[in-house]
């Protein structure tokens, strides 16, 4: 194990050395963090538009989850057994290329929802999703980790945790994006309903391969461990298995939540809206995954502590704000071409929202109050946001109507650094090791596909949806032991993991 801490050092003095010409890079990587997060947001639209056109019940309709998560694990395996007999890929043909290739996997997925709607097929769709899923798959293996050496590992959480924020402006204003095509610019009185999905993924289609040959052509800086080794050796590390698991639970939870949100609140128990409505609240729940992030950034990171102090204030108001102005967008005046009553119409809306977001806010001040707790402790902070996520969870199961409904949208804030803060505690002190380390976390992305169909599945056979949130509630439970103990286990037996 030696071997491990030698590497492992000589990267953080690279990163040390050099940290004010990773900006750049690091800027660029970002796009991409933007384009899977409003990309994979649009499956929440998926669900209740797939549920409609193909008169699904709530287990089958979660198989687009399935297929989309579950492509996370194939493309995951797949990876790790080819690092394991042959050495890391990413070390041999570098980040840059991992991230084409993954790329042009994404366009092909893209573009197979061409046919898919022209063939008025499910499956087919499910099949384009699973293709999409592997492209993403090989982009998460190459790019989390990239971000997480573009400096200190010490730091690692607030990159990690900052790339991760501009993932969620995506998740933010996809589901608004993604609701208002779907449901309303391309739904077409007398068409099948999935005809209302081609468009949108003809275009992301378009983008992916322009994002392709951008990367292919720029400079990004090599930064690594410096050696290929075969073998499986990121399994000798516990407290790896742990966060694996605990990846799997996190993902798992996020998404059920959200893959639900559209149909709890169209529920008459609850608030009774539209899908279209209610797909407006699922950017509320994804735009609080950007608050929290950016905020995490800052309070995981080595400003002095007046800027960081001031930062956590002024960075969730404008998130917030974005988020108030998104929702209140008049989308129908856009379709519309009237640009003339555009900027009334979109005040009037902003000052109606008010009477949304002013519940909102009190969690918004929750989360500073809780960022105070975790002291810039990744694992403490982890602990104290995924217990959280548990009680409101618990109070939306026991409670009912308007609380249980913010109480599910609010979750989004207190998620948020769930992902980055696992993946870089999971990451830490793993060497040479760290490409493979993250094969396996993005492996455990698994989660996404199999936690959502058991909870359509206990919302299918209980009649009731709102106890089928007990799926999420102790996946984050999982979540908050491994902030707590997990991440810490059998590291005092591996010096080099310190």
């Amino acid at each position: 194990m030696a071997s491990i801490a030698s590497s492992s050092s000589s990267t953080s003095t690279l990163s040390n050395g050099n940290t004010a010409n990773y900006r750049g890079p690091f800027s660029i990587m970002t796009t991409l963090f933007f384009m899977w997060g409003f990309m994979t947001v649009f499956n929440d639209i998926l669900i209740p538009r797939f549920k409609e056109a193909f008169t699904l019940d709530y287990y089958h309709a979660m198989f687009v989850q399935l297929a989309f998560f579950g492509a996370y694990f194939t493309g995951s395996v797949i990876y790790f057994f080819i690092s394991a007999f042959t050495g890391d890929p990413i070390a041999k043909i570098g980040y840059k290329n991992g991230v084409v290739i993954g790329l042009l996997i994404s366009a092909t997925g893209s573009a197979m929802f061409w046919p898919a709607a022209n063939a008025t097929s499910y499956p087919m769709f499910l099949s384009a999703l699973f293709v999409v899923g592997l492209g993403f798959a090989m982009l998460q293996i190459a790019a989390n980790p990239y971000v997480t050496i573009l400096g200190p590992e010490k730091t690692a959480s607030s990159r990690l945790n900052l790339a991760q924020g501009f993932n969620s402006i995506g998740t933010t204003i996809g589901p608004l994006i993604g609701g208002f095509l779907i449901f309303q610019y391309f739904a077409k009185t007398g068409a099948h309903g999935a005809e209302s999905v081609k468009m949108p993924y003809l275009a992301f289609c378009a983008i992916f391969l322009a994002l392709a040959v951008i990367f292919f052509f720029i400079h990004l800086p090599h930064v690594g461990e410096g050696r290929v080794e075969p073998g499986a050796g990121a399994l000798k590390y516990p407290h790896v298995v742990l966060g694996v698991i605990a990846i799997f639970m996190y993902v798992g939870g996020e998404v059920s939540v959200g893959s639900t949100i559209i149909n709890f609140l169209g529920q008459p128990s609850v608030a009774g809206l539209s899908a279209d409505d209610a797909s407006k609240y699922v950017s509320i729940y994804w735009g609080g995954l950007m608050i929290g992030r950016f905020m995490g950034s800052v309070e995981l990171s080595e400003m002095k502590a007046a800027k960081k102090q001031l930062l956590l204030v002024v960075i969730p108001l404008l998130a917030y704000l974005l988020l108030w102005l998104a929702k209140s967008a008049p989308l129908d005046a856009m379709q519309k071409g009237d640009t003339g009553a555009l900027f009334s119409l979109w005040r009037d809306q902003f000052v109606a929202n008010w009477s949304v977001f002013k519940i909102y806010l009190p969690f918004v001040g929750l989360c500073w109050l809780l960022f105070q707790f975790g002291r810039a402790n990744a694992g403490r902070t982890l602990l104290i946001f995924s217990s959280t996520v548990v009680v409101l969870l618990l109070t939306a199961i026991i409670v009912g109507h308007t609380v249980a409904m913010w109480c599910v949208v609010a979750v989004g804030l207190f998620t948020s650094i769930g992902w980055s803060n696992t993946f870089s505690l999971a990451l830490d002190g793993t060497g040479i090791y760290k490409s493979q380390v993250s094969s396996l976390l993005v492996m455990a992305i698994l989660g996404g596909a199999v936690l959502p169909p058991l909870q359509g599945k206990i919302a299918d056979v209980t009649h009731n949806l709102q106890i089928s949130f007990i799926v999420p509630l102790i996946a984050y439970a999982y979540v908050a032991f491994y902030g707590a103990i997990g991440h810490r286990v059998g590291r005092n037996k591996l010096p080099s993991a310190a």
